[in-house]
Order: C-alpha cells, then structure tokens, then sequence
C-alpha cells in the first residue's frame, strides 16, 4: 500500500529520477573509489615508508574519523541550507586530494591528505543518499537507494582492486593515486550542470522547526530504530573496513599470493556485492527491511572466513566464486545508514539522521576496528582482524532483531511536532 506522506512531495520527474540516481551512482562509486584505494595499494607503498600494520590501519582510521564528523556536520549544514551548496564543492575537493595522495613523501604527509580526504568526502555520503531518498516515490526508495550505493561495491569494491594494483604494478602507486582523481572533477561538473535542489518544502531551513542545538540533535535518538541502526552501523564498518585493510596482506604475506591475486580475489568479492545490492534493497521494499538485514549479515560473515582457508588457494577460481556469491555486504549500508534511520524520523531530518547513525559507526567500527585490528595482528597475526571482521555481521544481526519494521509502516512526520515545539 502506498503511503501518503511529506516524503512523496518531490519535484522529480521519471526522467529526472533516473537521470539523478545514473549519476549519482557513478557519484558515489568514485568517492568509495577515492577511499578504498589506499587499502589496495598498501602493499605497493609499505616497503617504501617500511609501515608497521598498525600504521596501515591508522591510514584507515584518520579517514574514517574525519568522514565521520565531517559527514555529521555538513549533512546537518545541508538539512538547513541546501544540499548543492554541500555536495558540490566537497566533490571537487576530494578529488584534488586523491591526487595529492601520490605526492606524499612521508607516511606522515600521507596521514595528513588521507585526514582532510576524510573531512571532504563525508558530506558526499549523507548528501548523495538524502538526494536519492527524497527525490524517490515511496515504493521505489529502497530501490534507488540500493542502485547509488550498490556503486560503492562496483567501482570501490570491484573496479578498484583490479585497476588500482594493475597500474600501481606497471606504474608505481603513485601513478594510482593520480588515475582515482580523475573522475570526481568530471562528475563534480556534471552535478553542477543537472542536480536540482530538492523541493524546500521537505526541509525547514532556518525556520522554527531547524534544528538549532545540541538538544535538537539528541531527539533524534528518541527513536529505538536510529541508535540501532546506529550499532548495526558499527558492526557492518568493523566487518568492511577490517576486511579490506587486512585481507589484501593476509593474501600476499599469509597466503604467499602476489598483489595482483589480491586484486582478482577482491575484485571478485566486490563484484558480488554490487550484485547483491543491486537487487536486495528493492526487495526489501516488498519483504521489509528487517529480515532481508538479518540474512545478508549472516551471508556477508562467510567472506572474512573463507578467505582464511588455505586449501581454497589452490582453487582460486572457487574461492572467488564463494566470496562473490557470499558478499551481500554493500546492502547493509542501504538499509541501516539510509533507508531505516530516514524512513523513522521526519523527513526534514534525513541527511541528520544518515550523518549521525554514519558518525557512530565511522568513530567505532571504521576507526577503532582497523587499529585495533593493526595492534592485534601485529600481536597475533593477520587472521585476527579477519575474524574481528566476521565478528562484525553479528553486532548486525543482533541489532536486527530489534529493528522495528518500517516498511508499511504509518508517518513519523507529525509525531515529531509536539518535541520541536516544546
């Protein structure tokens, strides 16, 4: 059944809907490319700043944090002011930044771009998803939802191991840095040209229902549905980001393949995931959005695990067959970043709560896993962070029992009058 609600009052038209959610796909997909590059490449650039895995999980960890409260206060910023006036200039930003990654001549030089990479590709993740989630009928939001971020899978997860080890094999990593830059400052003049802002009906920008303070922004956690996905977000960021930091060593230092294998097995898994998110989010909006999560998360822990089993290396077209059909984790985000927290708290709200409940897991699960995962496997070896990773799509399941449904589920807009008056 249809629900008549605040969200449905958008200005896009079916042409404008697919134009909007084509490029914002291709959007998104290079800012993952942008993030996940440095995870790829590292072991191209370990042996020339001779790093410790800690330090290549601190890379991680500085971004994350950055992303983090970046993406918290500039998704609130664009709730009030506009979200062209966001998404545009950081698109432009980190694309340079990219760029500058190749320059860095010290680990700490590196430390320092990936840092302010962080700070200029946060507001993208909360505006992009609010843009789609808003210019999107109710019965295709989780669809379209699902088409932006499967991007990260495809391109992040996918394009960019194969393409960024295959040039940093023939041209050094630097060179690999340089290419990622290249396409943000192409998209950054297509969203220029194209996006619309949304209509301003749906956000209340400076008015008497803004939201002006600290107090305004802890209401939000007033909702069960936001500080659970809030923790589902932690668990999903541990699994991703322990995953990817690690396993590429794991493959070349325990395993004994070369960086390329790497590439392939990761590619492999990242190409499933874009399948899988491809599909499920717009299932989810006939199933619901609880049990499809609850199933993906339990699929998704396969992947950390089965890239732990030595005899699968000597078929490695099976192990990347396992990993492609395992990997249902670009659906995550989907589901507990953008579709639950926006479906559950007014709609003039949206980028604040996907800024929160990313914050949350940006601090816990994409900063503090990675280092924590450093520090143990320098302890313990390179499988721990592997299994901290599957450890991961639990904290998601658990946090998925708990959910309540919002599919099908009545307007939440009027319930929040009463709290912003008082």
């Amino acid at each position: 059944m249809r629900l008549s609600t605040e969200r449905d009052l958008t200005q896009a038209t079916p042409g404008y809907e697919r134009t909007l959610v084509t490029l914002l796909f291709f959007t998104w997909g290079t800012v993952f490319l942008d993030r996940m590059a440095q995870l790829y490449l590292a072991p191209y650039f370990e042996p020339e700043f001779a790093l410790t895995s800690e330090q290549i999980g601190m890379l991680a960890s500085v971004l994350a944090i950055t992303w983090a409260l970046s993406g918290f206060f500039f998704g609130a910023l664009s709730d009030r002011y506009g979200r062209r006036r966001v998404l545009l200039p950081a698109v432009f930003v980190f694309s340079v930044l990219s760029v500058a990654s190749g320059l860095a001549r010290t680990f700490g030089e590196l430390l320092a771009v990936r840092a302010l990479m962080g700070v200029a590709e946060g507001p993208c993740w909360a505006v992009i998803t609010a843009l789609v989630e808003e210019s999107s009928p109710v019965d295709r939001r989780g669809r379209n939802v699902g088409i932006v971020v499967s991007a990260a899978a495809l391109v992040g997860l996918a394009v960019a191991p194969v393409i960024s080890t295959q040039v940093a094999a023939r041209w050094g990593w630097r060179a690999a840095f340089f290419l990622t830059g290249i396409p943000g400052v192409l998209l950054g003049v297509l969203l220029a040209k194209i996006v619309r802002e949304p209509d301003g009906s749906q956000r209340a920008r400076g008015g008497a229902h803004g939201i002006q303070g600290a107090r305004d922004y802890l209401k939000l956690l007033r909702y069960r549905n936001v500080w659970l996905c809030a923790l589902a977000a932690i668990g999903f960021m541990t699994w991703l980001f322990s995953e990817n930091v690690f396993a590429p060593l794991y493959i070349t230092k325990v395993a004994g393949q070369s960086g390329t294998t790497a590439g392939f097995l990761l590619g492999a898994s990242g190409l499933g995931s874009f399948v899988l998110a491809l599909i499920l989010p717009g299932v989810s909006d006939r199933v619901g959005r609880k049990p499809l999560l609850m199933g993906v998360a339990l699929l998704s822990a396969v992947v950390p695990i089965a890239l732990q089993i030595p005899a699968l290396y000597a078929h490695l077209w099976l192990l990347a067959g396992i990993i492609f059909l395992a990997n249902g984790g670009q659906c995550m985000p989907a589901l507990v970043l953008v579709l639950v927290p926006t479906e559950s708290v007014p709609a003039r709200f949206a980028a604040t709560a996907i800024g929160l409940v990313t914050l949350v897991g940006e601090v816990i699960g994409a900063t503090a896993a990675p280092a924590l995962g450093g520090r143990l496997a320098e302890r313990y070896g390179l499988g721990v962070p592997l299994w901290l990773s599957a450890g991961g799509t639990a904290i998601v399941f658990l946090a998925g029992i708990f959910l309540k449904e919002t599919v099908g589920t009545k307007p939440v807009e009027r319930e929040w009058e009463p709290a912003l008056a008082s």
